[in-house]
Parts: C-alpha cells; sequence; structure tokens
C-alpha cells in the first residue's frame, strides 16, 4: 500500500497517483489522505491500473471475487483521512470511491488495524463525515466572531468547557490551518450549496496571509 498525503490539490494529488499507476506494482493499494477531494475524481488519474490487475487483491484472512457491491470492477484507490496531529489521534476515516473493491477496503481496515489506529468508513460524499460536520462548525465560530457575538477566548472557552472538547474551535482551526479550512469549506459550498458559504472573515484572513499556526 502507498498512502499520498501532499497538500488539498486535485491536480498534484492527480499527478502524482498517475506516476504511481504506472510505477507501483499491480496489485498495491493507493492510498489517499484527502480530507475532502473526491476519490472517484483522483482515482480517474490511476485509470491505468485496472487494466494491469490479473487477480484482485485479497484481504488477509478471506477471498473476495473481482467486483464489489456495486457490481463494479475491483479497483484499488481508496482515502485514508488521518486525523491531526496524527501520532496522538486513534481515527483514521477510510473512504471507498465509486469502484473501491470490497477486498480493497477489507485490506485497508486492516492495515489501519495494524497502525494501532481505529477505521470508520465513509462513502464518497463532499466532506465525508469528519469534515461535513467539523467545517460548518468552525466556520459558524467565525461567524460568530466577525459579527460580534463574542471575543475569540470566549467562543473558544464555551465550546472547549461547555461541549468537553480538547480544543475551542477557532485555537482547532488556527491548528488545521485557515488555509485548509477555507479549501474545505469551497469544496462543501460548491458541492451542496449555499448553507456552506465560507465566512468573509475566514476568506480575508487567508487574503491576508494569516493561515494559523
Amino acid at each position: 500500500m502507498v498512502v499520498e498525503a501532499v497538500i488539498e490539490n486535485i491536480d498534484i494529488k492527480g499527478s502524482i497517483f498517475g506516476m504511481l499507476a504506472s510505477t507501483v506494482k499491480p496489485e498495491c493499494i493507493l492510498a489517499t489522505n484527502t480530507s475532502s477531494i473526491s476519490i472517484t475524481k483522483i482515482s480517474a488519474y490511476a485509470k491505468g491500473m485496472e487494466e494491469r490487475v490479473e487477480q484482485p487483491i485479497l484481504p488477509h484472512s478471506q477471498s473476495q471475487g473481482t467486483e464489489d457491491h456495486h457490481g463494479t470492477p475491483s479497483y484499488q484507490v481508496i482515502g485514508t483521512h488521518f486525523m491531526n496531529p496524527v501520532p496522538v489521534m486513534k481515527l483514521v476515516e477510510v473512504i471507498r470511491g465509486l469502484s473501491t473493491s470490497d477486498a480493497t477496503h477489507a485490506e485497508t481496515m486492516d492495515f489501519v488495524s495494524r497502525l494501532g489506529k481505529t477505521a470508520a468508513t465513509s462513502v464518497d460524499r463532499p466532506g465525508f463525515i469528519a469534515n461535513r460536520l467539523l467545517m460548518p462548525y468552525i466556520n459558524e465560530a467565525i461567524i460568530c466572531l466577525q459579527d460580534g457575538v463574542s471575543s475569540k477566548e470566549d467562543i473558544d472557552t464555551i465550546m472547549k468547557l461547555g461541549t468537553n472538547v480538547p480544543l475551542g474551535p477557532l485555537a482547532l482551526a488556527d491548528l488545521i490551518g485557515l488555509d485548509t479550512c477555507l479549501f474545505i469549506m469551497q469544496v462543501l459550498h460548491r458541492e451542496l450549496g449555499d448553507k456552506y458559504r465560507p465566512a468573509p472573515l475566514l476568506q480575508m484572513h487567508v487574503d491576508a496571509g494569516h493561515l494559523g499556526k
């Protein structure tokens, strides 16, 4: 298995997947650490892999046929969204693209387990699960700051102590990177509609180069 973890840019990720598809062994699983980009779109850059595979990838514990539950051919591209910071966070969000095979999914779940982490599966929808829930929360906190509802310190204190989370939304955005938060919100806005529109203050900070830690 190869896990790609470059910046959230479909062209850069696609270029890497195109190179990998012509370099790795035919049975190799290609995983992407994307936090928002469609796995199905990324897999299109590795389209040469399918013709190179003579046998399906098999998990350690069971055999699989050559078709997944959608009835599409086996394909070895999958999402593995490691939560940040990776050494601390136990969760890996595993995302199935349109043509990701059952065997590829099973092997990936086993791989995550062998890393000592916990895997949870999402289908290929904008933001998957984690960021479809998390980013609007962060965005709304920025809107509260923008509208003068409270100070950044009090917004974080209220959410940290009131909901028993280790970081408030603004501190978390600072850790993730405001540019990354903006990119994910733009993906959600483009794919899911106006309720995911990025906060103007978020856009302003990114434009000013204030990207966080």
